[in-house]
């Protein structure tokens, strides 16, 4: 199973820009999205491939945190 995950463009030089996934950053190449600093992008195998609005990006982190905290998911 593959995840993308969002983030926040934190600094961009060129085509890679530094995210940020809630305190750890990480590169990703940004060359498939229009992406400015301060905006969020969803990041799949080190590349943007969507750029989203925060209301959204904070929702897809809660939703993740809220899998992640339950006692009753099961990993294959």
């Amino acid at each position: 199973m593959c995840l993308a995950i969002p983030g926040k463009i934190v600094k961009i030089d060129g085509e890679m820009a530094d995210v940020d996934f809630g305190g750890v950053t990480r590169k990703a190449n940004v060359a498939m999205v229009e992406a400015e600093v301060g905006m969020w992008a969803v990041i799949h195998a080190g590349f943007a491939i969507q750029i989203m609005d925060e209301e959204d990006a904070q929702e897809t982190i809660r939703l993740w945190n809220e899998v992640l905290d339950s006692d009753k998911t099961t990993y294959c």
